[in-house]
């Protein structure tokens, strides 16, 4: 796509007269920590050598175009992806741009269809959180608009993304289970062909590794897709003879099923999942929870969308990969309970 130049400087030309790139002009005007002094002297320079005033680049970027970016996430139910539109709204405000929210519904056929809407509305650009693997659709919007992955990355296109810490998060919580004797701990997870099912399994499973213990195979569950399904595989994993002594579920909704099931049977099982949730510290179980900041993801991905519509076409720049990290919350008493399960409460 050819970039827009309006008459005055852009970040992109802030950035060329510094040696930096634009988005580490963007990280100097916001005052963030992490940039060098030596780097800040740089670009405040060039911001007074050039005259480039903050959100001009929002400006002129509009000039011809409809100064809005599209968003498409997969469940606007989630609050995960409420604060990752949120997170991009931030940004895309800050740089005077307004987000047109789309939602699939985790339907990966409607994906295509919601694409050609935004792309004919004339977004300037695409943040996207793919519903499954198939994105051929993608690829013929990159024609026309950058494309910024959210959450799950591209399969077989060459374009930015921003993803969280999905194998060490599992990792980590998993090994907090077993550090507490857990030798049988269930897996509930989502659909085994997203990135975060596959990739959640695998911290899982190398989390047992490390303590030369082997998963059960039984007491593995994938494919769960809502609170619901996850609550029936809990209840069905509860009823077993040799059942699990504590679960590990791969987000938030997998988690609350789950902690419906454990209700309704009238037990209580130490719980560890991927994302915090509402009310998590105050429910009287045994959790452990993979944490990140979900707006980040969103004010990542749309920093990379603006620095890719400020970028210079004679100059390419490589795809680039973002990772939020992850950090684990606990919330009551771990329990240790080896190979024995707990007793069923009253």
């Amino acid at each position: 796509m050819t970039a827009r130049r309006g008459s005055g400087p852009t970040m992109h030309d802030v950035g060329k007269l510094a040696q930096v790139s634009a988005m580490t002009v963007s990280r100097v005007l916001k005052n963030d920590p992490g940039v060098s002094e030596a780097t800040r002297e740089r670009v405040f320079a060039a911001v007074d050598r050039l005259g480039y005033r903050r959100n001009q680049t929002a400006r002129s970027l509009r000039l011809g175009g409809s100064g809005m970016i599209g968003l498409l996430v997969t469940n606007l139910a989630n609050p995960f992806y409420s604060r990752l539109a949120l997170g991009v709204q931030e940004v895309a405000t800050e740089y005077g741009f307004r987000m047109l929210l789309s939602n699939s519904g985790e339907e990966a056929d409607r994906e295509p269809e919601l694409i050609d809407g935004l792309v004919d509305h004339q977004v300037e650009g695409l943040i996207v959180v793919p519903a499954g693997s198939r994105q051929q659709h993608l690829a013929s919007a990159m024609r026309h608009v950058p494309v910024v992955f959210a959450a799950r990355p591209p399969a077989g296109l060459d374009t930015d993304c921003v993803l969280v810490e999905d194998f060490h998060g599992a990792r980590e919580a998993t090994s907090c289970l077993l550090a507490d004797g857990h030798t049988r701990v269930a897996f509930l997870g989502n659909p085994p062909a997203l990135y975060t099912g596959a990739e959640r399994l695998r911290g899982f499973w190398a989390a047992h590794e490390e303590v030369g213990i082997e998963p059960d195979h039984s007491l593995i569950r994938q494919g769960l897709v809502d609170s619901a399904t996850a609550e029936r595989a809990t209840l069905d994993l509860l009823g077993r003879v040799d059942g699990p002594t504590a679960l590990f579920c791969t987000n938030n909704r997998i988690s609350q099923g789950a902690i419906r099931a454990l209700y309704k049977a009238g037990t209580t099982l130490p719980v560890a999942g991927f994302d915090d949730f509402d009310l998590s510290d105050v429910l009287g179980l045994p959790l452990t929870l993979v944490s990140y900041d979900a707006d980040e993801i969103g004010r990542q991905a749309a920093r990379l969308l603006i620095d890719r519509l400020e970028q210079d076409d004679a100059t390419p720049r490589a795809s680039r990969r973002v990772t939020v990290p992850t950090h684990v919350v606990r919330h009551g008493a771990p329990s240790g309970n080896g190979p024995d399960r707990p007793s069923a409460g009253t």
